[in-house]
């Protein structure tokens, strides 16, 4: 250890000894990198490069802090970062890397646009150098303001970028006030997330005290554990893990709740990456799975409108002693989780696979999924970054394995090149092959199913809502109308909590209602699929998931249905 701390005198010979230690832990290694890091906080680095590992270095140590006095240096040179001078000489170049006090340029999908409008109204502006045709833009504003300000608009076609300041009074940015304008829309929320993203209009997030940034995001609630063993780096068995319970699952109030989604969304943004289950999140619907040595996911929910009719969608955040280091989404049904997981660059390489396999644990404990799935895109298809990182073979070697015999024939005579060849690799265009097909993890008997096939079902719905009445409207209306005598209610006032949401998931349930096979049934049983429906429009949708496992026919009929 000693020999590491020779000639550490420059800056970037420090940097270079401390990056040596980044998987380094134990009984001296605390001291040594505090000693680097003091010599890194007084020098100045002369490359954009040099600073940027310098940032990854220490967000990957605010995640694995050896000991109280790293954190504490650690934490303190994170939050000066912004305030570096070599940082402020390089910052046009540091656009879009999410450091603190650096521009973020992207062109946001309508629910993110609309929270950071709402939380940073005064930095998010309009894009104007990217902006390279301003007419779609100047038409649909016509559309947004008053009478006079639309002739203004339209006669004089006044330069875009000073018109949306006279009428702002430059009180919030650009983007900002094209969100609200937006918001101020008759029509619902589709209709307004339509209207903005056909404009695709290019934003940014111009740096201030509190904005986005991957330096200062962490979650101040979460509790901190040293690392003071080498990190886990040998392969898990997935099977025994999904049995063994993370150490505590508690629902998040609404104020954390709000915060998690918060940081979940800096971390996206910071990073140019979108999904779903973060971006519609319900802060009403968040819950959090405690793991050991400091790892923590933050479940979100999907607000009732945003949710899919039969999967669960949550999407999550993992946390290293608060410090987001991954991201993805869980779509689940019939007790199987199709899975979505990414792991940001800075912190790939240090325990991913076991990081992997204590997610799927917290799945089940969270989710009450017993198997899992991965589908295409998540080891490849169309997907040339996994195709990069080999993540088909990284989860065949954890147990995933293909559905379709033609890519397990595929994937036994690779596996026999490798025998004979140790340092054989399969080749990007075998990857891409192995990753058209999804993979599957099953345990406990549950059938993982082909998800594609739920589509059909939307199908022979469009059948049913036809025959219905002599128009769409009214087959629509007499579909919810049937299945509310055919599940023996009275009407929805019975169902209790938001009275929108409720009716919302009824009427969208009401197609396949009709399609299950309701006389083959008890009076119970029918009962109890209402309440599995109502479920879906109240605050938590992990509550829709455990009626409908505890429905006795309900998941074999679909199966039935669907033929999955």
């Amino acid at each position: 250890m000693a020999g590491l701390l020779r000639n550490s005198r420059s800056p970037v010979a420090a940097l270079r000894r401390l990056e040596a230690l980044r998987l380094e832990f134990g009984p001296d290694s605390g001291a040594a990198k505090s000693q680097l890091l003091r010599s890194l906080a007084r020098g100045r680095l002369g490359s954009r490069q040099t600073l940027l590992r310098l940032h990854e270095q220490l967000c990957f140590m605010r995640a694995y802090p050896d000991d109280r006095a790293v954190l504490e240096r650690v934490t303190a040179m994170l939050l000066a970062f912004a305030r570096r001078s070599d940082l402020r000489a390089h910052s046009a170049a540091f656009a879009d890397s999410g450091i603190a006090g650096t521009r973020i340029c992207y062109r946001f999908y309508w629910p993110t646009a609309r929270r950071l409008a709402s939380l940073w109204p005064r930095q998010l502006d309009i894009d104007w150098d990217a902006l390279q045709d301003q007419r779609p833009l100047s038409a649909a504003l016509a559309l947004l303001v008053t009478p006079l300000e639309a002739a203004w608009l339209r006669g004089r076609n006044p330069d875009l970028k000073t018109a949306i300041a006279k009428m702002n009074g430059e009180k919030i940015g650009a983007a900002a006030f094209l969100v609200r304008r937006i918001e101020a829309m008759p029509g619902e929320d589709f209709t307004h997330e339509a209207f903005a993203d056909a404009l695709d209009t290019p934003m940014v997030i111009t740096p201030g005290p509190d904005t986005p940034s991957r330096t200062l995001s962490w979650h101040a609630q979460s509790p901190v554990v040293f690392t003071h063993a080498p990190l886990r780096r040998n392969r898990p068995d997935l099977r025994i893990e999904i049995e063994r319970p993370p150490r505590a699952v508690r629902a998040a109030s609404h104020l954390e709740g709000a915060h998690l989604i918060k940081l979940a969304l800096t971390a996206l943004v910071t990073r140019s990456r979108d999904i779903d289950g973060i971006a519609y999140g319900n802060p009403r619907d968040v819950c959090i799975a405690e793991d050991s040595q400091g790892l923590q996911w933050a479940f979100i929910g999907l607000v009732p409108e945003r949710r899919q009719l039969l999967r669960a969608s949550h999407g999550f955040v993992t946390l290293k002693n608060g410090v987001p280091i991954g991201y993805g989404q869980m779509d689940t049904l019939f007790g199987c989780a199709d899975v979505s997981f990414n792991s940001f660059d800075t912190f790939r390489g240090a325990e991913t696979a076991w990081i992997f396999s204590r997610l799927l644990a917290a799945t089940k404990a969270v989710l009450g999924a017993r198997a899992f799935t991965l589908d295409g895109y998540q080891v490849g298809h169309h997907n040339e970054e996994a195709i990069a990182s080999g993540a088909w073979w990284f989860y065949y070697k954890l147990g995933f394995r293909p559905r379709e015999a033609a890519t397990r024939n595929l994937a036994n005579a690779e596996l026999a090149r490798m025998k004979i060849k140790p340092l054989h690799r399969s080749s990007a265009a075998t990857l891409r092959k192995l990753a058209a097909d999804t993979m599957v993890l099953e345990t406990q008997g549950v059938n993982a199913p082909r998800w594609e096939k739920l589509a059909d079902l939307g199908s022979m719905a469009a059948g049913v809502i036809a025959a219905i009445g002599g128009n769409r409207d009214t087959g629509l209306l007499e579909s919810s109308r049937e299945a509310i005598h055919q599940l023996g209610l009275r009407n929805l006032k019975q169902a209790g909590g938001n009275p929108a949401d409720a009716r919302r998931a009824w009427d969208a349930w009401a197609p396949m209602v009709a399609l299950l096979p309701l006389s083959r049934w008890s009076a119970g049983e029918r009962r109890a699929l209402a309440d599995v429906i109502l479920a879906k429009g109240v605050a938590s949708e992990r509550e829709y998931l455990a009626r409908f496992d505890a429905h006795p026919k309900l998941e074999n009929s679909i199966r039935a249905l669907a033929r999955i």
